[in-house]
């Protein structure tokens, strides 16, 4: 093989290399944009926002801001957990309209576009077995959250169901990180962020386990 051939076959792997690269860079500027709304005035609003439009198409979630702003003012922790919840939820129901009416569309795209094809797949898996329930799993654990809203759009879930089991698995996830951040203060956030996705799972096992019992007790 000349050197020429050899250079134009690796061409694709360095172009890979570089997209990543900017995309990386990217993403790191997107996130401290993210991180500095905290510190906005309009902090609360921010956070809405950011909230709102993580449950369909936005890639940094929310937690990035909790935990600066719980730590700025632990008084108002169920305040921010609240309000994160909410506009999550309010979300989530835009990318479950998504999954109905424009998945063809808009959906298939956002799925492409954060190369979440095969958690997309996994999770329609898991729907077909377990329903609301892979909606609460997945909307506590580090499970990206915009890829149940637009599946279970597809899926056709109950909205109702949706709507409950998302608002109490967010709620939870939300309230235990900012109830975690006023308890022990800055001291724990070394903790939560290499844990805090394994904390959301333990969690999540252990309702599920309780709940199987009860139900296994009155059979």
């Amino acid at each position: 093989m000349s050197w020429l051939s050899y250079c134009r076959c690796l061409e694709p792997m360095v172009n890979h290399s570089i997209m990543y690269e900017n995309r990386t860079r990217s993403l790191r500027t997107l996130y401290n944009k993210v991180l500095s709304a905290a510190a906005h005035r309009h902090a609360k609003w921010w956070l809405a926002l950011v909230s709102f439009i993580e449950s369909s198409i936005f890639i940094i979630p929310p937690d990035v801001m909790i935990i600066p702003m719980v730590l700025a003012d632990r008084a108002k922790w169920w305040r921010i957990a609240l309000t994160a919840t909410i506009a999550s939820v309010i979300g989530g129901i835009g990318g479950y309209l998504i999954g109905v009416f424009l998945f063809d569309t808009l959906g298939h795209s956002l799925v492409d576009f954060y190369s979440y094809e095969e958690k997309f797949g996994q999770y329609m898996k898991i729907y077909e077995e377990w329903g609301g329930w892979a909606v609460f799993g997945a909307g506590l654990t580090p499970f990206p959250y915009k890829v149940i809203t637009i599946a279970s759009g597809v899926a056709e879930l109950d909205l109702s169901l949706f709507i409950l089991t998302s608002l109490i698995a967010r709620g939870l996830r939300f309230f235990c990180l900012a109830g975690l951040l006023f308890y022990f203060g800055v001291s724990i956030t070394k903790i939560i962020e290499k844990y805090f996705g394994l904390i959301t799972i333990l969690i999540f096992v252990a309702i599920f386990a309780c709940l199987l019992l009860i139900n296994l007790s009155f059979a």
